[in-house]
């Protein structure tokens, strides 16, 4: 095994002590470092597969109170891989293909054993290859569970929206009614449920899928991401605690990624807390100083933005924390070993770096310090809201497809004073402007399946209308623009639709039209 640092766990099964010493011989003369144990019967082979954890078995063919078959048969009962070479002076040429069918892996003659070491070698790696095609399909059928998920998200989550969309229209209206203080109450609760609701499928899905590119990443929309995405997996005996020192920091990055990592290590706290603890995330704005950096990392002094997630749970030996980020090293017994690696090329990725501390028995922190531009971190100043929401009768034609959210928009504009038209498809659109003439403004979902929003905007163009147009569309998946003129006034609303913002949007659309 060149190059190997750990020894070979050899397990002798052989009831001649000399034999057993001349098969070491021959490994000595080639270099092979090992350590070994030496066994007879059944009980004690049993012994030594659950507690030597042999790399390789080297058995004899027959021996007074056990066989190598048995021996066999026990090794591949168990589902192990583990390399079996049979070491015999009787094994003939039937007996040893035969036992080549039931799975040893090579049989050495004892009285020509120059082979033995290169056979050890051979089935040592053939194992070891065995074992990363095996690591690497379960990426690979990981893999695919994610890319199954992504289409199953991206095919649900118009439905999904369809139906948590009413709750904030609906909400926003009840709220309206201040003179009732039980109305405002429900309207609230019911707002906040259909928010929390759309926020879940937003985070799933972009989890998912994956973001695609760089963009404004605001911390506390990350970490409320974060929390959503944990919910039902912290069992109770472990409190979480969040510190967000300012929600409003925004910076450059990319939301998926982070969100992917730090739910990693989240999850990771969590399993290192059997008996229960605590799981902070805290966030803060740091000032590196050159000697903060290591050797291999690009010094760069400057403002950082610091989130860390800290366990109080076992902690980790200075061994483990060697190997922290090699490749397939995990301490799970189901683990990859990709994560942790995982989690450092996202934060390279983001110019960032990773500083971890742990000791056994007091817990571990993963601190991640991503660079912060100049105008990085500054406070988003609120948008002023327009003095007044209210209509003046402009008639605003509505086309959605979806009935109860079509409903309810054409509630709220008529109840601001708008003269608010339904259509649930383009065709009935275009039917409503030869009924009713043109609008002062169309509102349209981007979405629609029969006759999309784009080519219904396209007809209505055709039949003169000019005005503005409001299209509410997925952030995923804005409408595709290029066929259409060009329009003065086109202004693209993201779903899920909130009451005052639509309202403000359409008062700024008309004002501008």
């Amino acid at each position: 095994m060149g190059g190997q640092v750990q020894k070979v766990r050899i397990l002798q099964v052989e009831d001649s002590p000399l034999d057993a010493e001349l098969v070491l011989t021959e490994l000595d003369q080639d270099g092979i470092e090992y350590e070994t144990r030496l066994v007879d019967d059944e009980q004690a082979y049993i012994a030594a597969l659950d507690e030597f954890h042999p790399d390789i078995v080297l058995s004899d063919l027959s021996m007074p109170v056990f066989s190598g078959e048995r021996a066999l048969r026990i090794l591949r009962e168990r589902g192990s891989d583990i390399p079996f070479i049979f070491i015999s002076a009787t094994l003939g040429e039937e007996a040893a293909i035969e036992a080549l069918r039931n799975g040893a892996t090579d049989y050495i003659l004892k009285h020509n054993t120059a082979r033995l070491a290169s056979a050890v070698r051979r089935a040592l790696r053939e194992a070891e290859e065995q074992r990363a095609r095996a690591r690497a399909e379960q990426e690979l059928i990981r893999a695919q569970r994610f890319e199954s998920l992504a289409l199953l998200a991206g095919g649900l989550s118009h439905d999904l929206r369809n139906l948590l969309q009413p709750l904030l229209l609906a909400g926003d209206t009840l709220e309206d009614y201040a003179d009732d203080p039980r109305l405002a109450r429900l309207g609230t609760l019911v707002r906040d449920c259909g928010r929390r609701g759309l926020e879940m499928v937003s985070s799933m899905l972009s989890f998912a899928r994956g973001a695609r590119r760089a963009e404004q990443v605001k911390l506390g929309a990350l970490l409320e991401a974060l929390n959503l995405l944990l919910q039902g997996s912290i069992p109770r005996m472990v409190r979480m605690d969040v510190d967000v020192f300012d929600p409003d920091v925004a910076f450059e990055g990319n939301h998926t990624e982070l969100q992917q990592c730090l739910l990693n290590l989240c999850l990771n706290a969590i399993q290192a807390m059997p008996e229960g603890g605590v799981l902070r995330i805290e966030t803060d704005m740091v000032s590196l100083p050159e000697d903060f950096f290591s050797d291999g990392e690009q010094a760069t002094p400057g403002r950082y933005l610091r989130l860390s997630v800290v366990d109080s749970g076992h902690g980790m030996p200075p061994e483990v924390l060697q190997r922290l980020f090699e490749p397939f090293f995990t301490t799970k017994e189901a683990g990859t070993g990709l994560g942790l690696l995982s989690c450092k090329r996202i934060v390279a990725n983001h110019g960032g770096l990773m500083r971890v501390r742990s000791q056994a028995g007091e817990g571990t922190e993963f601190h991640l310090y991503l660079p912060l531009r100049n105008e990085d971190g500054d406070h988003v100043e609120p948008q002023i809201m327009d003095a007044s929401l209210q209509g003046e009768a402009e008639r605003v034609l509505v086309v959605v497809e979806e009935a109860v959210q079509l409903s309810l928009l054409v509630d709220t504009l008529d109840a601001y004073g708008y003269q608010a038209g339904a259509s649930q498809s383009g065709t009935a659109a275009l039917q409503w402007i030869e009924a009713h003439g043109v609008p002062d403004l169309v509102v349209m979902d981007a979405d629609m399946n029969l006759f999309t929003g784009v080519r219904t905007l396209a007809a209505l163009l055709d039949h003169g209308y000019g005005g503005a147009v409001l299209l509410l569309a997925h952030p995923n998946a804005p409408p595709n623009l290029d066929e259409l003129p060009q329009l003065d006034h086109l202004y693209v609303i993201e779903k899920p639709v909130q009451s005052r913002a639509l309202l403000r949007k359409v008062r700024e659309a008309l004002n501008a039209g």
